[in-house]
Order: structure tokens, then sequence, then C-alpha cells
């Protein structure tokens, strides 16, 4: 039975591993972000659209390999993937660093990309959790990835102003090594588990596809990253060129900016929640973004106004951010939670490729006024997307462990389990012997199951 529960101290020490190797490696990918548009302008053979790839290109080797990796995973273990794919990281750090023309930076971006660790890190992370805490444990890392982001984009600028634009390479290839040294902290788990919250099933690919609603919210995640990836190609030279401020200091700007919108964010969370008024909320926060934005093309030269409105973008970035990956478990049906958030991830790579790409084209042939015209038309096309949202399901995910059942006896079980007061949708794995909830925590009858004659449904 699933019950919330603490850690054990080995669990605690593996969530603790995973999810600092986890943050290493954003780390390491967003720390260009804030300064690459400004420093890689001494590059050999940079122009704005070349720049603007180099921002995007990771997010296309990492949309393509999350699905190999997680797979290859499979077969011949969770550590060594995610060894090599930090050794693949590590190399394209290097690269980039070596690199005094913006190709061999192009390609070294695109190395640190293949090293897509993501799907392998999360199905680790499924084989040394309980049942019962893992969804806890998947908080857990989701939670330093936010916070990896920020800080990210107070490390950048200070890396690179007393390094350069090499040394924030070399930093990240630092930081791919010390991952490598923490992985051998993480224990190796003593089966690999193929958990449908975690792995990407190629059966169940085309219903996610056919699914409206995970559609819908994967073209949020695509749009999100789009517009967030062109946003550094425009912002930072911005500060730059239209208000002086050197590359060094962009990341106290963010900082500010980032921490209020962080602050302001949490009450969102709370009445979308709370409330269970998700829908409007995160719609508001759609057009918050488009608003900003428009701001944003009229205020570039105005300090004041420019800083009110990105406070004003990342306010509605970070509670969308934080908010899409749980509509999505919400949305999945039961026991496709892995395969949904596998599209979703990829969604949000392709995003973050195409915003490098088209913002440095963008900012090529129509400047800085192009770059925050393709954000606004972006985010204001989301946002007429985002009016025919419904209310989300309320539901939240429930793994129960079941003694050992036929085929024979899927169909009673489930018939029985969808007649518990609360429960939404029902997943049976014969092989795992588990069925996969979708509850509604507030009309859940978590009694009738801890009555639930389990063994009557035992195979034979």
């Amino acid at each position: 039975m699933q019950k919330t529960q603490r850690f054990m101290p080995q669990e605690r020490r593996a969530v603790s591993a995973l999810a600092s190797l986890y943050a290493m490696r954003m780390l390491g990918l967003f720390m260009v972000l804030p300064v690459f548009m400004v420093l890689g302008r001494e590059l050999e053979g940079a122009t704005p659209a070349l720049l603007g790839l180099a921002i995007g290109v990771y997010g296309l080797s990492q949309a393509v390999m999350q699905v190999p990796f997680g797979a290859l995973s499979d077969r011949f273990g969770r550590k060594k993937l995610i060894f090599i794919g930090l050794g693949v990281f590590c190399l394209g750090s290097v690269v980039a660093a070596l690199s005094d023309n913006i190709y061999g930076v192009i390609f070294g971006r695109l190395l640190q990309g293949a090293g897509a660790i993501a799907s392998v890190l999360m199905a680790l992370l499924s084989d040394l959790t309980q049942e019962e805490n893992r969804t806890k444990a998947m908080a857990s890392v989701g939670m330093t990835i936010g916070l990896s982001f920020a800080l990210a984009l107070v490390l950048g600028p200070l890396i690179s102003g007393f390094a350069g634009l090499a040394g924030l390479f070399w930093a990240t290839a630092c930081m791919a090594l010390s991952g490598m040294i923490l992985l051998y902290k993480v224990p190796t788990p003593l089966q690999q588990r193929r958990n449908l919250e975690t792995i990407v099933l190629r059966s169940a690919l085309r219903n996610v596809f056919q699914h409206k609603e995970l559609m819908r919210l994967n073209w949020g995640i695509f749009s999100l990253h789009m517009i967030l990836t062109a946003m550094f190609v425009a912002m930072p030279v911005t500060l730059a060129d239209k208000f002086n401020m050197v590359a060094d200091r962009h990341g106290w700007f963010y900082l500010a900016v980032m921490g209020a919108a962080f602050v302001f964010m949490i009450p969102l969370i709370i009445i979308g929640e709370k409330k269970r008024l998700l829908r409007q909320v995160f719609t508001g926060a759609v057009w918050l973004m488009a608003v900003a934005l428009m701001i944003v093309m009229k205020g570039v030269n105005d300090f004041i106004g420019f800083t009110l409105a990105v406070f004003g973008f990342f306010l509605a970035f970070n509670f969308l951010e934080a908010t899409l990956p749980s509509l999505v478990s919400k949305v999945a049906p039961a026991g496709m939670r892995g395969t949904a958030m596998g599209v979703y991830s990829s969604s949000q790579f392709f995003g973050a490729f195409l915003g490098g790409v088209l913002g440095g084209l963008a900012y090529q042939k129509f400047g800085l006024m192009g770059v925050y015209g393709l954000c606004t038309v972006m985010a204001v096309v989301w946002g007429g997307v985002s009016l025919f949202m419904p209310d989300p399901p309320y539901t939240a995910s429930y793994v129960l462990p079941l003694q050992p059942f036929n085929v024979d006896a899927a169909d009673k079980i489930a018939q029985e389990l969808t007649q518990i007061h609360g429960v939404e949708d029902v997943t049976l794995v014969i092989e795992e012997h588990l069925a996969y909830l979708k509850i509604d925590r507030q009309r859940f009858d978590e009694k009738a199951l801890i009555n639930y004659p389990l063994t009557a449904q035992v195979e034979g």
C-alpha cells in the first residue's frame, strides 16, 4: 500500500546524489545563456544567426537522444549510460572551450546536448526508491532543476567576468567530471524496473499524440522554452548595448528579477491548487507573459520599464514552468506518465532549439525588436490556445502493489478498483504486479484500499 513515509537512509543518499548530479549538468547547459550573445561576438565568423544557433542547438540533440539513452540504459545499465552521457557532455564542453570560432562552439554545444541523461537519471531514481517515495523523490529532483536554472543566470556572468567565455566552458567540463565522480556514490540497483512512471513506451506514444489535452500542454512547454531561449538572444544585448551594463553584472540583474518573481509566484500556485482555479491562473499567466513581452518592446530604451516587464515575464515563466509538469502528470492516463513526460521533454528541447535558431535569425534580420516581436507572437498564439483549456483533473498518482495475478483476474481487479470512491483511472501491469491509479485526493477513500482483498486475485 502506498503511504507517505520518510526516505530510508539509502534512498536519501541516492536522491541527494542524483539531484546534485542533475543540477551540475543543468548548470553547465544554462550558464552560457545570460552572456553568450555578448561575449560570443568576439568569436571568428560569429553572426547573430549563428550565435542563436549555438545557444539553442543543444536542444536538438537533447530531444533526439532522450529516448535512445533511456532504451540503452534498460539493456546495458543505468549508471553506465549516465557515465557515458556525462563523458559526451564533458567532451562537448572541452570542444567549445578550445574553439576560437563559432562553428567549433556550435559543435561543442551539440555534443553537450547529446549526453541526454535526463530520462536515465529518472529511471535510476525509480530503481533506487520505493513506490511510496517515488513521487517525493522526483519532486526533489524537480526543485533542483529550477534552482540550478536560477543559479546559472547568476554564476554564468560571474565566471565569464574573470575567465571569459572559454573559462565558462571549462567550468562546465569540470562540473561534468565532478558528476562522473559523484556517480560512484550512487548505489547500483539490484534490479532495473521498467516503471511506467519513468520510462517511454513506444506502444503508448500513439495514445499520447492523440490525447488532445496532453498535446495542448506539449505545445505550451514548446512555446515556453522557445520564448525563453529567444529572449536570451535579445536580453543580454539589450542590457549591454542599450543600458551599458557590463556582462559580469548581468547576473545581479537576473538574480533580482528572478528572486522577486519567485516570491510572487508562490501565491499563484497556492491559489491555483488550493482554490481549484488552476485553469484560470494558468491562462492568466500566459497572457501576463504576452503583455510583459509587449511592454518589453515598448520599454527597450527605459531601464525601469524594461526591468518591470522582465519581472512580469519571469513571474509568468516561473509559474508556468512549475505548473506544466504537474498538469501533464494529472492529465496523463494512469500508467502512461513516463511516456507522456518523454514527449513533453522532447517538446521542451525542440522549443529551446527553435528559440535559439529563430531568435538569432530575427535579430540578424530585424534587430532586437524582431526578437521581442517573435516572442510576443508566440505568447499570443499560446494565449489563444490556452483559452480553450478545460479545467484540469485535480488528481495524483497512486501506485498499489498487488499479489501476483493473471490476465483472467485483471478485469475484475480493475472493475473493483474503479468503483472505489475517488479513483478516476486504473492501469494494471501484470509483470510488475502493480496497479497505477489516478486519484482525486479530496474524494479518495483510502480506507477502502486497506480492506481491499489483495489475496483474492492471486495467480492460479
